[in-house]
């Protein structure tokens, strides 16, 4: 086994023994309180504050906290305890780690390398063991030849340094046009031709046709039809593809001759983004029950059923328009491939396929989990699926070939288990494949991986992170909605970013899981429904005709399971929230906010929906939890008049018109999660010009320009939170104007951003340049498929047949 190679830099050792010069007692003082504490993990905020508690005068402890070891512990992310040694991972900044350890009683400091780190980490679980031939997954090797941009900064713009690099090397080298022609020339749709066919052989002729045909298409009307020129363009060597009209085909020659004299990034992602490429799209989503219908809210049912949906009427419409501005009459196709469930408790998801609404090519198609003993009929958690999936991507591929009549362009997995599947079938397919993650239940439970055993029998989280591992190194590109996502912020790690090294005792060390400025990352964000969420404004479309059954939810004083509370003086603002009632999502600690502050209580009416109102209707241990805490709220602050707490609402048509009528009393939307991955409803709220205060720790923080479009909140801090919006109300009162003004710059930060649109445009880009990428690429990227086959084969399929296979209850 190669022995690793040591950290980056001995700048952090050097920092830790400067440290031990200057300040020798008061750094001894501090590590030997993390030591006193015994074998553990210390986290961030532990270690700061033991630096408030070291012994010693007030002038040498603020030397130590403003020195170089203050520094470092200000970026250190954990800190390994197992005396008398002190081992911390530091990260100067996102992307960027090192590791260093001091042996407290000897004074003596170590720079460490990745490996060194984890094997001591391990330690806490195995104690001190001998075993030097531990698995080590190391994928940086793979990469060493690819290029990737090192700035912070360029994280999650991946294409856009993708095509800086391949301009760039056009530019300096002309041979490496020829993977471009060869691109072109092996354009096919179902056996037809596009794009280029045998009569153009070399660059040199390419380039010859093309100021032919230049010169034939300047003289031809703009709105010339392609099918009146189609007969001399063949002449030249060009098929189908280039345009609908003369004008279209002038401007993609045009983009052609320019890469071909001299090549720009930005013109070489117009020109692969134009390309036909993609015909039929494969959208995988294995877990919970994929309906349109009476399925939110149903367990592992949620935001990605509705994420999906969304982007699929968005994607078929884009597929649309470009393929009749490329002049191609083709049908495309998209298939939302998802588990069939028998038992399928009053929804459409035993259907086999089923039409997305809204949509003419688009479909939902069901696949059974299949065993040896037949079909599960039974629902079963996401947790737990792993033992079927390998079974359903066979089963899955045939069903595809059969509907499509061939295989797909683009592959999109989302969540860990439609990502493996995902991984399964673009590999047998040898197509471009998309990971999108949604969450990554890794950063969700802290220490899961050093002590996954246990979590597994639960969470089965063995087989989950080494699926995501799998699904993140074979994936062409991957779409995040925010940077954090992918590599966190100043403070908090990313949710890709802690797959970069890690550890589960006994099975596998990470030294090198991901590389999070890999040029594969990019953040393409969601928007929300334009048809069912849009500006209280647009007066035309509003629903009027619910009206009358949303003042009944707001103001009715029946008290029953969808509704309690009262609202006594109907002419104040509402601040409105809808989420989840769980911790994270902190709906609780809203409710206690508004009522600590008298003032706030003043001058708006607050009303949730969010859960049950009943503990017998829930199922949930943490919400049965935060349903008795709303009850206690409720009666320690006597908040009947001024509260309204709603019953989760499932109706989205009427959800859109609560928001709008919300703005209508020039109320605010307020979303107070602990994190949010990235706040749907924040683009909801505002898409529907709803003045928004949303969390800072997560996705809004990006969302929202805090001030400008919308106002950040940090739920730690709720007395700032209430005096916020507070502030809010009382310049609302002396200036009508400013409400408007948020309002409408929320909406301008959604038009710009946050929209489907957008994101079908983007999605559809990205394709276009990561398939050429690929095509260009594809005996690099061969060494790393084979690693992953391997690692599936002999680590996963064992994983995943240790998982407990699920009983059908007796009929």
């Amino acid at each position: 086994m190669v022995t690793p190679k040591l950290g980056r830099s001995p700048s952090i050792r050097d920092r830790v023994e400067d440290t031990l010069s200057a300040h020798r007692n008061e750094l001894v003082a501090l590590l030997s309180r993390y030591v006193a504490q015994g074998n553990g993990i210390l986290q961030p905020h532990h270690l700061i504050d033991e630096l408030d508690n070291v012994v010693g005068d007030d002038v040498g402890r603020q030397k130590l906290s403003d020195g170089p070891f203050g520094q470092i512990l200000k970026s250190a992310q954990e800190a390994i305890v197992l005396p008398p040694f002190v081992a911390i991972a530091v990260r100067p900044r996102p992307g960027v780690w090192e590791y260093v350890r001091v042996n407290v009683h000897e004074l003596s400091v170590d720079q460490l390398s990745v490996s060194e780190y984890l094997r001591f980490k391990e330690e806490l679980v195995d104690g001190m063991f001998n075993d030097y031939y531990v698995l080590e997954l190391d994928f940086e090797p793979f990469n060493a030849s690819f290029p990737r941009p090192n700035r912070s900064s360029s994280i999650g713009n991946g294409v856009q340094f993708l095509n800086r690099h391949l301009s760039s090397i056009m530019f300096r080298n002309k041979e490496s046009l020829e993977p471009l022609l060869d691109f072109l020339r092996a354009h096919k749709h179902k056996g037809q031709v596009i794009m280029l066919n045998d009569r153009i052989q070399s660059i040199s002729r390419l380039q010859s046709a093309l100021v032919k045909a230049d010169d034939h298409l300047t003289k031809l009307p703009p709105e010339t039809p392609f099918g009146e020129f189609e007969y001399e363009f063949q002449g030249m060597g060009f098929e189908r593809g280039w345009g609908d009209t003369a004008q279209r085909v002038l401007e993609m020659i045009h983009l052609l001759l320019d890469i071909l004299q001299a090549p720009d990034p930005s013109t070489l992602e117009t020109f692969l983004g134009r390309i036909p490429m993609v015909f039929n799209v494969v959208i995988l989503s294995p877990h919970g029950y994929f309906g349109q219908a009476n399925v939110l809210g149903l367990p592992d049912t949620g935001g990605q059923v509705v994420y999906i949906l969304d982007q699929v009427r968005a994607l078929e419409n884009e597929m649309l328009l470009r393929m009749q501005k490329q002049g191609l009459d083709v049908i495309p196709r998209i298939l939302i491939v998802t588990r069939l469930i028998p038992d399928a408790k009053g929804t459409t998801c035993n259907q086999r396929l089923e039409r997305v609404s809204g949509t003419e090519h688009s479909h939902i198609l069901r696949v059974p989990f299949r065993t040896d003993k037949g079909i599960l009929r039974k629902w079963i958690s996401r947790f737990d699926v792993w033992p079927y999936l390998e079974t359903f991507a066979e089963d899955a591929a045939s069903e595809i070939a059969a509907e499509l009549q061939g295989v797909p362009d683009l592959i999109i997995g989302n969540y860990s288990d439609g990502n493996l599947v995902a991984s399964l079938l673009a590999s047998k397919l040898g197509v471009t494949q998309c990971t999108i993650a949604h969450a990554l239940e890794k950063t969700k439970y802290p220490d899961s991986d050093i002590y996954w055993k246990n979590f597994d029998e639960k969470y089965h989280f063995s087989c989950q992170f080494t699926a995501d591992l799998i699904a993140m190194n074979n994936a062409d590109f991957i779409i995040t909605s925010t940077y954090q996502e992918i590599a966190g912020s100043k403070n908090t790690v990313g949710q890709y970013e802690s797959h970069t090294a890690f550890t589960l005792p006994g099975l596998y060390r990470v030294v090198h899981g991901i590389d999070v400025f890999d040029p594969k990352f990019n953040i393409v964000s969601p928007g929300a429904d334009m048809c069912i969420y849009f500006p209280y404004s647009d007066v035309e479309k509003r629903l009027t005709a619910l009206h009358g059954s949303i003042e009944k939810l707001l103001y009715d004083p029946e008290q029953n399971e969808e509704h309690i509370g009262m609202l006594n003086d109907r002419s104040k603002p509402i601040i409105f929230s809808m989420a989840r009632l769980d911790q994270v999502k902190n709906i609780t600690g809203l409710v206690e906010c508004y009522a600590k502050n008298a003032k706030l209580r003043e001058v708006a009416n607050l009303v949730v929906v969010a859960g049950y109102n009943d503990v017998k209707k829930s199922n949930d241990r943490e919400e049965i939890v935060e349903i008795e805490k709303m009850h206690d709220l409720m009666k320690e602050y006597n908040l009947h008049g001024q509260f309204r707490w709603m019953s989760s609402q499932t109706n989205r048509a009427r959800n859109g018109e609560l928001y709008r009528y919300i703005a209508d009393t020039r109320g605010i939307f307020v979303q107070p999660a602990f994190y949010e991955a990235f706040g749907l409803t924040v683009v909801e709220a505002m898409t529907c010009g709803l003045p928004t205060f949303a969390t800072c720790h997560g996705g809004p923080a990006e969302i929202i320009e805090n001030g400008v479009s919308g106002f950040h909140i940090d739920p730690y801090h709720p007395d700032q939170v209430a005096t916020t919006m507070v502030d809010f109300f009382e310049k609302c009162k002396e200036d009508s104007s400013h409400w408007n003004k948020i309002s409408d710059a929320g909406l301008q930060r959604i038009y710009e951003r946050y929209t489907w649109k957008i994101y079908s445009e983007r999605l559809m880009t990205l394709a276009g340049v990561y398939g050429f990428w690929k095509y260009v690429s594809k005996l690099s990227r061969r060494e790393t498929r084979r690693y992953l086959e391997m690692f599936y084969t002999l680590k996963f399929r064992d994983l995943a047949k240790s998982v407990p296979l699920a009983i059908d209850d007796q009929h």
